[in-house]
């Protein structure tokens, strides 16, 4: 092969992927991964040359990709609230629309409680730690706890706090099982599966093949685990509490209820957000 520049590199790269229906710029972010360098460094060296063995390795990964594995398996990593978070098979990849929950869960955390309280959070299926992870720097006076039935996604979950020094407490368990009279919580945060079990092999390969299916299958409607976490929160949730968790569009009114109708010796006021792309995505319940 002869010496080639990393814009020709690139170039091939984005062909490739146009060709196979895939986003033209995972070139750009597998070779800046191999090559540890910024977008900003990768632009400025476009009329530098690459090593053989460094197109080799971006030929191998694109094509990989084309074949179906999600670029951030390739590279390890996803970014999340602007913080860089490791990923694996073993967890589902964080979306946009998770960092919206986030950002309402602490708004709503504030103006319940006080900016300034420090209250207990708890993360069910927290996965790969991004939402748990998040509450832990952006509310450093609190207490997270984040909860997962999986030792595999748990072990990308503490890699993940670890690595921000965070201080979060896990637990490997079945939702909220392991708190029901040990440990009550001021707010509890979920983005549970939530796809109906007919929809998943409908979804992307990318999704469909490489995703656990573990994180995406919400059993026969999608709400199967938000049955079972309605059931419990009156026994892991104290007087004063928040909760949020992230739906499927045209879930958030059976959400909504089942949340009403298990807490309905409170005092329960609920309300469905919709994401940025105007999709339901967010029940959201104040308790008094």
């Amino acid at each position: 092969m002869m010496a080639m520049k990393v814009f020709e590199a690139l170039k091939w790269a984005s062909s490739f992927l146009r060709e196979h229906e895939r986003d033209d710029n995972v070139g750009e972010l597998l070779l800046c991964h191999h090559l540890k360098w910024s977008r900003s460094k990768l632009l400025a060296e476009r009329h530098s040359l690459i090593t053989r063995d460094d197109f080799l390795w971006l030929e191998r990964q694109v094509t990989q990709h084309v074949q179906g594995l999600p670029v951030q398996y390739i590279i390890g990593s996803e970014m999340f609230y602007g913080r860089s978070f490791a990923v694996n098979p073993a967890v589902l990849i964080p979306r946009p629309e998770t960092e919206e929950l986030v950002q309402n869960i602490l708004e709503l955390k504030a103006q319940h409680f006080g900016e300034n309280q420090a209250v207990d959070y708890c993360d069910v299926g927290t996965g790969s730690g991004v939402i748990a992870t998040t509450l832990a720097l952006e509310d450093r006076g609190s207490r997270v706890t984040a909860v997962d039935i999986s030792e595999d996604a748990l072990a990308v979950a503490e890699k993940n706090v670890h690595s921000y020094d965070a201080g979060v407490t896990f637990v490997q368990g079945n939702l909220l099982a392991p708190f029901i009279c040990k440990k009550r919580f001021d707010v509890i945060v979920s983005n549970l599966p939530y796809i109906p079990s007919r929809d998943v092999d409908t979804l992307m390969d990318v999704v469909r093949d490489h995703e656990p299916r573990l994180a995406l299958d919400g059993g026969g409607d999608g709400l199967a685990l938000y049955r079972r976490l309605c059931c419990q929160l009156p026994k892991v949730i104290k007087e004063r509490a928040v909760i949020g968790f992230e739906v499927g569009s045209h879930q958030g009114a059976e959400v909504s209820r089942l949340i009403e109708e298990h807490l309905d010796y409170r005092h329960v006021q609920t309300k469905i957000n919709r994401d940025i792309n105007s999709h339901e995505r967010m029940v959201f319940a104040l308790i008094e």
